[in-house]
């Protein structure tokens, strides 16, 4: 999991809201070949909402749950989880838990949760994804669930001193990661089954969307779309490249494209540089929309960074946005994602 801290989605930026009025992709048919489409275009979730898990599992507690903290593995035990803190830097935690019926026992949220439900929860989150130590605790949590990710890391550890449980779980920015998390969450919680359940209905979920998304990639290899995700944030000067562990090589091939990060063996992220990126020759750039409105949008991001107006992508302003809290967020709700990425990618008048 990338660690992002100085560089964080900013917290005031466009609300992606509840979800949008869009056709779903089941029902669309690409009109052109995806390397003549040209413009930009925003990536909207059809629906927003996290739904619960239908479970009929009590709680198993106390759970005793192996916390990975950076002195070794140990073991943290569970007693009560009425009033949970869960952050990460893409919100999937608090996701996970929302995805297990849990979201009455949340009581605070990062700045990447954000789906309908959480918005109004205490922030705490200072600036970008540090954690405010003082505000993770006015909530008077009975058990705080983590993945590293947002810091400093020191501060969140030393929270277990109060005596309320910290555990620190993996979380993969992966498919494959969002179906474990939903196993080591519900376990976590004391509900094995239910987390089970979960990373089922995702698995099988986003399998049903790669196979709605494969009638829309073209056959030829040479015909596909050479995929770039850069991470932005034009009001610090943070321009980054991201690789496959980011998530971005699952979302990739997800949609069909060519995983450029991976064929120019490019790793974790990056600072962006012009010879890198006209030597990779995307066709299409994946950003995050706060990301691309710091830059005052695709003509302000190529009068900026004029490398990315001699690349394909630049010069037909191949450009795909999603709201900060969702493209990267692998959880319960990552087949939306897929599917709204293809949408806007293949059939981008659909969102008009």
């Amino acid at each position: 999991m990338l660690l992002l801290t100085a560089c964080g989605p900013d917290e005031a930026g466009s609300d992606p809201g509840a979800g949008a009025d869009l056709p779903a992709l089941s029902e669309l048919e690409a009109s052109q070949p995806a390397k003549e489409i040209t413009g930009p275009s925003t990536a909207l979730l059809r629906d927003r909402h996290i739904e619960p898990i239908a479970t009929d599992e009590k709680p198993q507690l106390p759970a005793a749950v192996v916390s990975h903290v950076r002195s070794g593995d140990t073991k943290v035990t569970v007693t009560d989880t009425s009033r949970i803190v869960a952050f990460d830097m893409a919100g999937s935690i608090a996701a996970s838990l929302w995805g297990l019926g849990l979201g009455d026992q949340l009581v605070a949220r990062d700045v990447s949760t954000d789906f309908p439900g959480a918005e109004d929860l205490p922030l705490i989150t200072a600036e970008g994804h540090a954690v405010n130590a003082e505000s993770v605790m006015a909530q008077k949590p009975t058990v705080i669930i983590t993945d590293g990710s947002m810091g400093p890391r020191d501060v969140v550890e030393q929270l277990a001193d109060t005596g309320v449980p910290v555990i620190f779980l993996d979380n993969d920015a992966s498919f494959e990661g969002a179906a474990q998390l939903a196993r080591d969450v519900g376990a976590a919680v004391g509900l094995p089954e239910s987390g089970q359940a979960l990373a089922d209905r995702i698995e099988a979920d986003v399998e049903t969307a790669k196979a709605e998304v494969e009638r829309f990639v073209p056959q030829q290899e040479s015909d596909r779309l050479r995929m770039v995700f850069l991470y932005l944030r034009g009001n610090s000067g943070v321009y980054y490249l991201f690789a496959d562990d980011s998530g971005v090589g699952d979302l990739v091939g997800a949609l069909g494209g060519v995983n450029v990060a991976n064929e120019m063996g490019w790793k974790g992220m990056q600072p962006l540089t012009d010879e890198a990126l006209v030597k990779a020759k995307p066709d299409l750039i994946l950003v995050m929309t706060n990301g691309l409105e710091s830059t005052g949008g695709v003509d302000g991001l190529l009068a900026e960074k004029p490398a990315i107006a001699l690349t394909p992508a630049g010069q037909n302003k191949r450009f795909v946005d999603m709201s900060d809290g969702d493209v990267l967020s692998f959880g319960p709700r990552s087949a939306g994602v897929v599917e709204a990425l293809a949408r806007a990618i293949y059939v981008p008048e659909a969102q008009k």
